[in-house]
Parts: C-alpha cells; sequence; structure tokens
C-alpha cells in the first residue's frame, strides 16, 4: 500500500511513459530496480535525472547509489524522471517495432465455421458471393457500362478526346468498344482509343490478345464515361500557330 510520503512522478524513456508513485525513502538502486520492468533498461545501465519545470534537470547519481535516499532531491509531484539508456543504439532492445513478432493466423476452414465473423454475416445477409442474385448484378453492371456509351455515342471509328478535358485532353480515334478479358475484375464495356500522338499504354493488345491495331504507346484503354465524342482536330506538333498566309 503507497504511504502519504509517496510522490506522483512522470516516468519518461525512449520508448515508455507513465506515471508512478515514488516514495523519497527509495534508494538511487531501489529505484533503478523497479524501473527496469517499467522501461525495460537494465538497471545497470540506467542514467537518470529529475526535470522540474522549466528547470535543468538534475542528475540523479551518487557515489554510494545503494545508500543514497531519493529524498536528496527536490521531488515535487508530477516532476519528471527522465532514463535514459547507455548501452549502444545497436545492444538495446526495440520495444516499438512489431515486424517481427510471430502473429496468429486462423486456417481458412477454422473461419470458414464460425459463426460470429463477418463472413458468417454475409452469409445471413446473402451478400457477396452468397447472394444468389450476384451474376445479375454482374449482369447489370455489363449492361450499364454499355448504355453509358451508347448515350456518349461511344462506337468504332468516330473522333474522340479523354476526359477530364482539363487534365488529360488526349486526343484520337474509338477503335474498339467491347469487354477486355485480359484487365482483372473489369467487366463490361472498355473503349480502345488509337491515339493521335504516343502517349498512351499499349499498342492495342493486354496481355498478348490484339484488340486494335496502332503504333507503339499510341493505345489505350478506358471506360465509357472517360470518352467525349466530337470532331476534334487530330493533333499536328508541327503545326505553326499564328501563321499568315
Amino acid at each position: 500500500m503507497n504511504t502519504a510520503a509517496d510522490i506522483p512522478l512522470l516516468i519518461r524513456s525512449e520508448n515508455s511513459a507513465s506515471e508512478r508513485r515514488i516514495s523519497p525513502s527509495w534508494t538511487i538502486t531501489h529505484l533503478k530496480d523497479r524501473l527496469e520492468p517499467i522501461t525495460g533498461i537494465p538497471a545497470t545501465c540506467q542514467r537518470l535525472s529529475l526535470k522540474v519545470g522549466s528547470q535543468a534537470p538534475l542528475p540523479i547519481t551518487a557515489q554510494s547509489e545503494d545508500a543514497t535516499q531519493l529524498a536528496s532531491w527536490p521531488l515535487q509531484a508530477y516532476a519528471e524522471i527522465q532514463v535514459a539508456d547507455t548501452r549502444p543504439p545497436g545492444a538495446r532492445s526495440n520495444y516499438t517495432d512489431v515486424s517481427a513478432v510471430p502473429k496468429y493466423e486462423m486456417p481458412a476452414a477454422d473461419y470458414e465455421s464460425r459463426t460470429d465473423s463477418v463472413l458468417a454475416w454475409k452469409r445471413t445477409q446473402k451478400l457477396g458471393r452468397f447472394d444468389p442474385d450476384a451474376p445479375t448484378l454482374i449482369q447489370q453492371k455489363i449492361t450499364a457500362s454499355y448504355r453509358e456509351a451508347d448515350s456518349r455515342g461511344v462506337k468504332v471509328g468516330v473522333r474522340c478526346r479523354l476526359l477530364p478535358a482539363e487534365e488529360d485532353a488526349r486526343r484520337g480515334k474509338v477503335a474498339f468498344l467491347g469487354e477486355v478479358g485480359e484487365i482483372p475484375g473489369g467487366v463490361g464495356a472498355w473503349v480502345g482509343v488509337r491515339l493521335d500522338e504516343p502517349t498512351g499504354k499499349n499498342d492495342g493488345r493486354v496481355g498478348g490478345t490484339r484488340y486494335f491495331e496502332c503504333a507503339a504507346k499510341c493505345g489505350v484503354f478506358v471506360r465509357p464515361e472517360r470518352v467525349e465524342v466530337g470532331e476534334f482536330a487530330v493533333v499536328d506538333e508541327f503545326a505553326e500557330e499564328d501563321e499568315e498566309f
């Protein structure tokens, strides 16, 4: 049980910070022994100092630490005892790096059998892969993508530019409209654009499958909502501005 003489102090080290009640009757050696499990710093490697308010830290050290009591220092409530580690950095334990800590991973079969998991809740609510209408939802997404292309007038052979115009505005001609199975998770319509300049991603091929012909870096695949159809002039990097005839 804490005595009336105990004083609440803040203990700070490189890897810890806590409030502890300290008795002025303790010796320096006894304090260091008590601080070892708190800070993780061996008692023999601790360098202590007392910081009161804005005053400069006072070293807590003595020739005979076994006999010198903490009452020799001006302990005040919520003053700070700073604990420095005198060991070389390479010899110190890093208590904040958890990358090497073994982590438990539940086997998939055990997780599948639980009734209190997110997976169990989805199964009950018929969500995700448990939704009996999931194929219909995918088909709805495919239909919506083609409807978007149709509403924008996107079809093979028309001139277009890419959106947003303020950030992109690359110009070209629609060379393909359809599904691209090589794009992961990319169900629905994709628009293949043959760009006027080599600022694209490919040459009309994705994953080894050719969808249209164009020069290297002149092909790009985007969703219909990124395409604006119009009579956009072909980009001519050699065109002279302000020419007079």
